[in-house]
């Protein structure tokens, strides 16, 4: 088994992600124009009649602003969750809404969607783990705070997108109000760069061939300080940097049958404290 996986884009201007195989697909997130998103996929040679779903991570403007328009002219289901709608500036149409609950697997086709609770300062904010048989591609971005479920699907998968939203450095030092950096690293808003590569360097499973670095911030972080840094200890995992300006390649993670999978983690939210060397 396998899955193709690529940000379609990845930044506070808009963030889209699509995961799947060669019969079924999904995006996570819409915060694209339909525009944009029906370009980037051609140019990747992606159909759109392959999606079978989007999957809104939490309300804000980054995540749902090419929503509407994508699903209206698709006829895409939107798995979303019932406070997450609510706090949607918009109204879907009805017999497109499926209601997103946390650990209650969804099965499209040859894909099954595991959605699990994540620390951000949205009003219900899921991650995602995209599964095909025993391959999984994690989804991971806008987080606060490491998680035990986080822990614990990040330890299951063949490739994820990561969050690496800011520097500590560049994030103290720079133009932002003081309210703003706190808001940003205060435990419900971004994960830096330590904290993420904390979570690649303790629980990174042998059987990991990509790992995508996400939602980079314009202001405070660096593509090529991220890329570095993450290198030094990727060992066998290609490491790749999301651009918030245009899609990434395609790429394509494979099951190791000699892997020896975590089992599926129990519930849980609270925040684990992790050294930051």
């Amino acid at each position: 088994m396998s899955l193709f996986f690529a940000s379609l884009n990845s930044g506070s201007n808009g963030n889209c992600y699509y995961i799947g195989n060669h019969a079924d697909a999904i995006l996570v997130d819409a915060g694209i124009s339909c525009r944009e998103t029906e370009k980037r996929m051609l140019r990747l040679a992606l159909p759109m009649s392959r999606i079978r779903a989007i999957f809104i991570s939490h309300e804000h403007s980054d995540h749902i602003s090419g929503l509407c328009t994508l699903a209206k002219k698709y006829q895409l289901p939107v798995y979303i969750s019932s406070k997450t709608l609510l706090n949607c500036p918009f109204k879907l149409e009805s017999h497109l809404v499926k209601i997103l609950k946390a650990d209650e697997p969804v099965t499209l086709g040859s894909l099954r969607v595991h959605a699990f609770p994540k620390i951000h300062d949205a009003h219900d904010p899921h991650s995602f783990m995209i599964s095909a048989g025993n391959v999984n591609v994690g989804v991971f971005t806008d987080i606060g705070s490491v998680c035990k479920q986080l822990q614990s699907h990040f330890g299951r998968c063949h490739a994820a997108f990561l969050e690496a939203n800011f520097d500590d450095t560049m994030l103290e030092n720079g133009r932002y109000p003081n309210f703003l950096k706190n808001r940003i690293r205060g435990g419900r808003g971004h994960l830096s760069n330590n904290q993420a590569l904390e979570l690649f360097r303790s629980l990174k499973p042998s059987f990991m061939s990509h790992l995508v670095l996400a939602h980079l911030s314009k202001d405070n972080n660096c593509p090529h300080l991220v890329q570095q840094l993450f290198s030094r200890d990727a060992g066998d995992v290609q490491i790749i940097v999301a651009s918030r300006y245009s899609e990434s390649h395609l790429y394509q993670t494979v099951s190791d049958t000699d892997s020896q999978v975590m089992p599926p983690p129990t519930p849980g939210l609270q925040p684990i404290q992790t050294s930051l060397f």
